[in-house]
């Protein structure tokens, strides 16, 4: 994480109560974990510890998220609105639990979703190519009759290596012909195919978004 000076407070707009709203996300995927509410005080708490520290309304103190859970969120970034009345965190979340009930982000409720006891949550939105690999795996562990993808997985490596270097073909011929309608295509085809040999393998798409972010600002290559 860069440095984050503390001088950005004074350009934020808090309301009557001295408080923000804070929105925590996933500093890989883009998922909104939770939304609480900040202080002055517990900005520069979250900004001196590395962890978020949010203010607590009901009992009307600065709350340490996950000090007696477990679950802290490792601060990555801050962000502030175009009208600098919210803040986004972008945060580490430790055991992958944000929500008190369990559940990696409080929102996982949609209009018409019939959760009652929290029995049918659903996963909240992120990236088109995280919620993809979450389908793979589920296929993997919960197969589904006539599935394309159980039918890769059923062949393993001969047949998704197969398809890979298909698929590889394909983007590059797509390429040659500067089609961007089919290289768009093609690309989204062999990223796919390469999360099906992931997930095949057991190596997540987390994984491989943490080794991207490690490159982020990495020295470059000569």
């Amino acid at each position: 994480m860069h440095s984050i000076s503390p001088r950005f407070i004074e350009k934020l707009r808090f309301n009557e109560n001295g408080l923000i709203p804070a929105i925590a996300q996933d500093w890989l995927d883009a998922t909104v974990l939770m939304m609480a509410w900040m202080s002055r005080e517990s900005i520069n708490k979250t900004i001196k510890t590395g962890e978020a520290h949010y203010w607590s309304r009901s009992r009307n103190e600065i709350w340490h998220k996950g000090e007696t859970s477990g679950h802290t969120q490792i601060l990555r970034d801050i962000r502030y609105d175009c009208d600098a009345d919210v803040i986004l965190l972008s945060v580490q979340q430790t055991g992958d639990i944000a929500c008190h009930t369990g559940e990696r982000s409080c929102f996982f409720e949609q209009p018409g979703n019939k959760s009652e006891g929290f029995s049918h949550k659903i996963q909240p939105p992120s990236d088109a190519c995280s919620d993809l690999s979450k389908v793979i795996d589920q296929r993997r562990s919960k197969p589904v009759l006539g599935s394309y993808t159980n039918k890769l997985l059923e062949g393993g490596d001969n047949q998704i290596l197969k398809k890979i270097g298909e698929e590889s073909a394909e983007f590059v011929m797509a390429c040659k012909d500067n089609d961007t309608k089919e290289i768009a295509n093609e690309a989204a085809d062999l990223i796919f195919h390469i999360q099906v040999a992931l997930s095949n393998h057991r190596v997540s798409w987390r994984e491989v978004l943490e080794v991207l972010a490690k490159r982020r600002g990495a020295p470059r290559r000569s």
